[in-house]
């Protein structure tokens, strides 16, 4: 059986956090004057700064809806080698690439 992921849980556990929580991001990447690709290839550089596998793995796939290429996110990801050192890469840079190309 599948282990539900946290934005699963979250939706099922509490359902008007998720809202609210869903709420703010939208209203972030509303008035954050960035277009949708860019605004993801953002979040994933900071998410692999911060070694989050499946975040990376999933905003890759909106990336790549989104119009950006993969050499772009493979080089969001890239980026997190001078927040992060290789740790990011070294966590992340797979679960972007599989992301991206299961998308």
């Amino acid at each position: 059986m599948k282990e539900k992921s946290f934005i699963e849980l979250l939706a099922e556990e509490t359902p008007e956090l998720h809202k609210a929580f869903f709420g703010l991001a939208d209203n972030i990447k509303n008035n954050g004057g960035l277009d949708e690709k860019t605004f993801q290839l953002v979040y994933i550089g900071i998410k692999a700064s911060a070694n989050q596998t499946g975040s990376v793995a999933a905003h890759a796939g909106y990336a790549k809806k989104a119009g950006a290429t993969r050499d772009e996110v493979r080089g969001a990801v890239l980026i997190s080698l001078m927040t992060n050192g290789v740790d990011g890469i070294a966590s992340c840079l797979a679960a972007a690439l599989d992301g991206y190309d299961n998308a």
